[in-house]
């Protein structure tokens, strides 16, 4: 069975990032605390195995928001990495590269979901397709994936079943 990519939501972006960065900067960033080495870890070996990782322009701009919050050097580190994803999105995170999907903001807008989820849930559940595994740490949003005929892996589940959480 050939390996489906995989779309990425902001949360796990901003694990990876921070991680990619420097993994000592995972324990010290206020948005990662529910996160440790091992989860970095298990997250870059799950988007290694994948042939791309699908990102949106929302979620890159909601990730690029989390991560400049933060004190130096690790935040001008952790931006540089960032940085450097975004202008290589074709060979960055995976073997295959990222593939950038941009949604209208209206069509995720238009989505029975916009109202609890937001803009940017809205538009990664618009820019999943029968190619694509959404992964996830949000809870509503994995389950809106589910009731959408999405496939979906909620990433704690993963920390669960690899005995890190």
């Amino acid at each position: 069975m050939k390996s489906r990519s995989v779309v990425l939501d902001a949360n796990l972006l901003v694990l990876f990032v921070v991680g990619r960065s420097s993994r000592s900067h995972i324990a010290r960033h206020k948005r990662l605390q529910q996160y440790d080495i091992a989860a970095y870890e298990l997250l870059a070996e799950r988007l290694a195995a994948v042939p791309h990782v699908v990102v949106t322009p929302n979620v890159l701009t909601e990730a690029s928001n989390l991560l400049s919050r933060g004190t130096e050097p690790a935040r001008s580190e952790i931006m540089v990495t960032l940085q450097a994803l975004i202008q290589n999105l074709g060979d960055s995170l995976t073997r295959g590269g990222v593939d950038e999907r941009y949604v209208p903001s209206a069509q995720a807008a238009a989505r029975g979901e916009f109202v609890s989820l937001g803009l940017t849930d809205s538009a990664i559940l618009e820019s999943s397709d029968e190619n694509t595994v959404l992964l996830t740490d949000d809870l509503e949003l994995y389950l809106s994936a589910l009731r959408d005929g999405h496939s979906a892996e909620y990433f704690t589940y993963s920390r669960r079943a690899a005995g890190i959480l």
